[in-house]
């Protein structure tokens, strides 16, 4: 195997054996949104905003084992205000026919050489997901 597979492997394991069961402790649950890019089910608080994990951005990084990047999904084709448009809020993602998702992307570091932030990332992905979750409350209306 090389590095990005094993990278890949490494990052699904550590997933779906510690991220995931200690956010369904945090009330996430299993998304009912599909992804347009990524494989994998994502994970939700609420309808409005959903959590993925993306295993192949950077795989083939020789650190590709210490991070991975967590995609905030947004999967409504509305306008958002400008002032949650940009590189620290949402930037779209083409799902094609003219149609646009919104999406927060940010890298996960759970590990730095031999130190584990595991808990810290944890703490880290719940409270952006809250942050970015109560400035999209006021588009739920826009979406039902």
């Amino acid at each position: 195997m090389n590095l990005e597979e094993v990278n890949k492997i490494f990052r699904k394991s550590i997933i779906d054996g510690y991220f995931e069961p200690n956010l369904v402790k945090l009330d996430f649950k299993k998304s009912n949104i599909k992804h347009p890019t990524i494989r994998d089910d994502g994970l939700m608080q609420t309808n409005i905003l959903h959590l993925f994990f993306d295993i192949d951005t950077g795989s083939d990084y020789p650190d590709g084992d210490e991070w991975f990047m967590a995609e905030f999904l947004f999967p409504y084709n509305v306008k958002i205000p400008d002032s949650l448009k940009g590189p620290d809020y949402f930037s779209t993602l083409s799902v094609g026919e003219g149609k646009n998702f919104w999406r927060h992307r940010e890298l996960i570091r759970y590990k730095y050489g031999k130190s584990k932030k595991l808990e810290e990332s944890i703490d880290f992905i719940e409270k952006k997901y809250r942050e970015l979750q109560s400035m999209l409350e006021p588009l739920e209306k826009e979406i039902k």
